[in-house]
């Protein structure tokens, strides 16, 4: 599956020219001219990259990348801005930035960037979010509304893997295959796992069943 990355800039042209670069490298996009669906649209796809301009409409690049950190989104974001001083850039980096790239630019030179910070990004992370879930692989520490509960590896596993594929259903096959490695682990062992640990996260709301087809974390 391609990197997804989020465009967000009022110049429709340059998201056009952006998007079209991007998907020459290999890249799925969508752009933004606004942030006012942005949050939503972080919570419930599996984005690799921000690119986000400085000057929007309604809104300050920075701070919106500000806000978003304190709410615990921690997507890679390269702002792409007009604005070049150096302290334009210090807030930039400030706010959560991870690169700087100044208008004018060069195009190779930004999808450069952008294979750089999201390779180095999935080499360094081993944690995964959904709205107050937080799964350190690493550690094997899990933490909902900042409360640590105790899961066993193979619950772990199988939050891992919602959190990967959020807002999908995932057949019964599926977790057979991925998380049990096992075609012939019985619905029934399946069915009691996800019922058990529906109930440490305390939210029976957060895995969902889907008649005939499986569950999905929504």
């Amino acid at each position: 599956m391609a990197d997804l990355i989020v465009i967000i800039d009022d110049e429709r042209d340059l998201v056009e020219l952006l998007q079209y670069h991007l998907s020459k490298a290999g890249f799925e996009t969508v752009g933004f001219y606004n942030v006012s669906r942005v949050e939503q649209f972080l919570d419930e796809e599996n984005v690799s990259l921000m690119i986000v301009d400085r000057n929007l409409i309604h809104a300050e690049g920075a701070e919106f990348v500000t806000n978003l950190r304190k709410k615990g989104f921690d997507t890679p974001v390269i702002f792409l801005s007009a604005k070049d001083k150096k302290e334009d850039k210090l807030k930039g980096f400030e706010s959560g930035g991870d690169d700087y790239i100044t208008k004018p630019f060069d195009i190779d030179d930004l999808v450069a960037r952008c294979k750089a910070l999201i390779k180095r990004s999935s080499r360094q992370s081993d944690v995964y979010k959904f709205k107050d879930i937080s799964v350190d692989n690493s550690s094997k520490r899990v933490l909902v509304s900042e409360n640590e509960i105790n899961l066993t590896k193979l619950e772990i596993n199988l939050l891992i893997e919602f959190i990967k594929n959020k807002n999908m259903i995932l057949s019964r096959e599926y977790l057979c295959d991925v998380v049990w490695n096992d075609f012939e682990t019985s619905e029934k062992t399946i069915n009691i796992a996800i019922k058990r640990l529906r109930q440490k996260l305390g939210d029976t709301e957060y895995i969902v069943s889907v008649r005939s087809q499986g569950y999905k974390l929504c």
